[in-house]
């Protein structure tokens, strides 16, 4: 005799087919149990494993399992979901961002199978302390911190920064073409990932992936703004003078008009010498924007 969870499979299914979440956190599919239960007439000895266990056997639900060093995270899917739209449940304020952001705005022609997302510091205080010339000739001639908190799955790596907080400055929620289906995503906007590439290059595929970013920036639709992209830098408000790499990126390029670089220089001070990126070896110097870039760039 059948018992009633397995009279009850047609019903479960169409409400999970159904319904517009497909991608659940344990407490929130349990929650689902308890609310439909007696709706779909399951015994009362019927347990919330049991269940879940049948949705896997019999169903279409799957259970991914991410094992970051950090802070491990399961979700429960139901159903063929993008991997991007099961990522975004990961964190409850994280976007998209850095190379992940460029593929997804169209700046760049790789395919990188790594997949960052970015869940932002709580405010801390500023330093303190003026900045000096030497203390930034000491950073960048050193390599660039990378975060360890990453997990393999799926033939992809999948890393969560933890970027300093800017309150999500320039993060929007889009909807992109993924895998045929149209899936709302939080990402950093155009102007902020090409923000975020500049100051962590590393996490973009290099300076020269960077500079490719801006060259196919200047024709996307609709256009990047250099006076958004310099409020923006105001906003966030680095303590480093990332605004000279940017301006070389932006002329660098030849994507851009000049008298809209000539604007965006006019914003900002240039009191030190910069490094486009970090432990960079034999470099030129630009004197236009007081810059170190790689030799030969």
């Amino acid at each position: 005799m059948a018992t009633r969870l397995q009279l009850a499979r047609p019903r479960i299914k169409g409400f999970f087919d159904e319904s517009g979440t497909k991608v659940f956190r344990l407490k929130e599919l349990s929650q689902v149990f308890d609310e439909q239960r007696e709706g779909w007439k399951l015994a009362h000895r019927t347990s919330r494993s049991e269940f879940v266990k049948d949705l896997c056997q019999h169903g279409e639900l799957r259970i991914l399992k991410f094992a970051f060093p950090f802070r491990p995270e399961t979700r429960y899917v139901w159903g063929d979901v993008p991997l991007l739209a099961v990522l975004a449940t990961l964190k409850t304020r994280g976007y998209f961002c850095h190379y992940t952001a460029l593929v997804l705005h169209g700046l760049t022609e790789q395919n990188p199978k790594t997949i960052y997302l970015n869940d932002e510091q709580t405010p801390k205080p500023p330093p303190s302390g003026e900045m000096e010339q030497l203390a930034i000739d000491r950073a960048f001639a050193g390599k660039q911190r990378t975060t360890t908190n990453r997990v393999e799955h799926g033939g992809n790596t999948i890393v969560i920064l933890n970027g300093m907080n800017t309150g999500n400055a320039g993060v929007e929620t889009r909807s992109f073409d993924l895998e045929g289906r149209a899936v709302e995503l939080p990402v950093a906007g155009a102007e902020r990932a090409l923000i975020d590439a500049t100051v962590r290059a590393d996490y973009c595929g290099g300076v020269g992936e960077v500079l490719k970013a801006y060259e196919l920036a200047g024709a996307l639709e609709p256009g990047v703004s250099i006076n958004r992209l310099a409020a923006l830098l105001k906003k966030i408000g680095y303590r480093y003078p990332y605004h000279q790499s940017i301006g070389f990126y932006l002329e660098r390029s030849g994507a851009f008009k000049p008298e809209l670089i000539e604007r965006f220089r006019s914003k900002f001070d240039f009191e030190f010498d910069f490094y486009l990126g970090y432990r960079m070896g034999k470099t030129e110097y630009v004197p236009r924007w007081k810059l170190h870039v790689p030799a030969g760039f």
